[in-house]
């Protein structure tokens, strides 16, 4: 296809931050997936994220705001976004700031490790309540 000068496979990194930076767009097409680490990883990097409508993928992104979901297998709509957001460096940007303030802001350590000390303490006090 005249690609393989345009294409590098890195094998095992355990430091993915070095190349979500230096990314345009994150392609997730899953069929599975619980709940999209890799995508809050993208976002948190100004990355728009191009994913399936699965899992817990559609609590992280929101689509047409920081980046576009699509039914499992539609894989030419993927592609046709994918192409809308490299060949649109504007759409691209506003995705990327949206994307990365959502990270901060929704799924920041702070916040998530409170949600689960209230978690934690709701299931206890339920636990422990009379019958």
């Amino acid at each position: 296809m005249g690609i393989a000068d345009d294409v590098l496979f890195v094998g095992k990194q355990n430091d993915m931050n070095q190349f979500l930076a230096i990314s345009d767009v994150l392609l997730l097409p899953s069929e599975l997936e619980s709940f999209g680490l890799v995508a809050l990883e993208a976002m948190a990097c100004e990355v728009p994220v191009i994913a399936t409508r699965v899992g817990g993928i559609p609590e992280v992104v929101r689509d047409g705001i920081d980046g576009f979901l699509y039914n499992i297998g539609d894989i030419n709509a993927m592609a046709d976004g994918c192409l809308m957001i490299l060949k649109n460096p504007p759409l691209r940007e506003l995705l990327g700031k949206a994307a990365r303030e959502r990270a901060t802001l929704e799924f920041c350590a702070g916040k998530i490790v409170l949600q689960y000390e209230d978690l934690y303490r709701q299931t206890i006090e339920e636990a422990h309540a009379p019958r």
